[in-house]
């Protein structure tokens, strides 16, 4: 990528963090996060279709570093407290871009991509599973409980939240064998 082009988009991008860091999406117009990356409007309609377009793609490449951060995703029924802890440590290493990115009524979008994900990554490994009703409320309880579980509790110790979330999944994946 021309370095023009990353700088402009880096300038963009920090723009848009401060202002979502403040405020509401739906507030944020082009010609404030233009005046503050210090761009002409053109600019950034160069780069994205409008702001949704730039958090949509800013949304994507962070439910990416979470996902990839997870080793093990083929383990969420084999050895569900480890895709837990791997999972919750990839929430807990982008807790402020989350924070700021899937802030107000954005929260639950990075746990429905989650889950699509994971059963997606499931269910290309495991076929025969796409049709299990047990399996597939098993899954959405494990991703999405686990994700508001541990941003409910997480004044609690960090440890002990993941450990007591992934005991949970266990004890839900048990019952399915």
């Amino acid at each position: 990528m021309d370095l023009r082009v990353k700088k402009t988009k880096n300038s963009i991008i920090n723009a848009f963090l401060q202002l979502r860091a403040k405020k509401p999406l739906e507030r944020i117009t082009v010609k404030e996060l233009s005046d503050l990356a210090e761009i002409n409007k053109a600019t950034f309609y160069l780069h994205y279709k409008d702001i949704y377009d730039l958090s949509e793609q800013l949304e994507n490449e962070l439910f990416e570093r979470v996902f990839n951060s997870i080793e093990h995703a083929n383990s969420a029924l084999s050895e569900p407290k480890l895709f837990i802890r791997e999972l919750t440590e990839g929430f807990i290493s982008n807790q402020s871009l989350i924070d700021i990115i899937f802030s107000n009524d954005r929260r639950g979008i990075l746990a429905d991509k989650l889950e699509r994900e994971v059963r997606k990554f499931i269910y290309e490994r495991y076929p025969q599973y796409k049709d299990v009703p047990e399996l597939n409320i098993a899954l959405t309880y494990m991703i999405k409980g686990s994700y508001y579980a541990y941003v409910e509790n997480s004044d609690y110790d960090t440890d002990k939240v993941i450990t007591v979330i992934g005991e949970m999944a266990e004890g839900i994946v048990a019952k399915l064998r």
